[in-house]
């Protein structure tokens, strides 16, 4: 699978279409997909970090990450084309999906 990196139209259209339903959106920060998630408790912010680890593992398509107990804070960008792809949009579109 050939990957680009996206533009920035392409980035802000694939943007809307992930905030389309949800209540925090994603931003883009420091040129790349952000969202703080924020859980009732450790465990469930663990669980949701294990679930996305094992999902980023078989994609091959690592998040930067960053835990405080019930917060986790995400960064996601595809380091091999130097900026946001489609991959991001997918494993973005999955973290929503885990929570």
């Amino acid at each position: 699978m050939t990957i680009a990196a996206l533009n920035s139209a392409e980035v802000s259209m694939q943007l809307k279409i992930l905030n389309e339903s949800l209540e925090d959106e994603w931003i883009l920060e420091s040129g790349k997909l952000s969202k703080t998630f924020i859980f009732s408790n450790f465990i469930e912010a663990f669980g949701f970090m294990s679930k996305v680890a094992l999902y980023a593992e078989k994609v091959n398509h690592h998040p930067e990450w960053f835990n405080v107990y019930k917060t986790v804070k995400v960064q996601l960008t595809t380091h091999e084309v130097s900026g946001i792809s489609e991959k991001d949009f997918m494993l973005a579109s999955k973290m929503e999906a885990y929570c």
